[in-house]
């Protein structure tokens, strides 16, 4: 069976954020507004003071940390800075079929 080849980067890296909290330095990709991709290190697992404090939940994903608000705010701010490039609103400006389909 062949490996098929994970191509979801090609369009757009990950970009470090440090949480203006806690500094933890997180990669982060915006595939649209909606949708964030981050990459947690250890390091930065072990910075955060959210993460930390959050305590597990019932269930399956019992040790899936729900997410930090203060990170939350800095991606925000690294978003609008331009640090980090929002994907889909880069394709509105480069194809003017992506944003046809877009209001379709």
């Amino acid at each position: 069976m062949a490996v098929r080849p994970d191509n979801r980067l090609a369009d757009g890296a990950m970009q470090p954020v440090a949480c203006d909290a806690c500094g933890a330095c997180v990669l982060v990709r915006k595939s649209s507004w909606e949708q964030t991709s981050l990459q947690w290190s250890a390091e930065a697992a072990e910075a955060c003071v959210e993460r930390r404090a959050a305590s597990p939940r019932p269930g399956p994903n019992g040790t899936a940390f729900s997410g930090c608000g203060s990170l939350r705010d800095s991606v925000r701010a690294a978003v609008h800075r331009g640090e980090v490039k929002v994907q889909i609103e880069d394709d509105l400006k480069t194809n003017p079929e992506a944003q046809e389909h877009e209001h379709a």
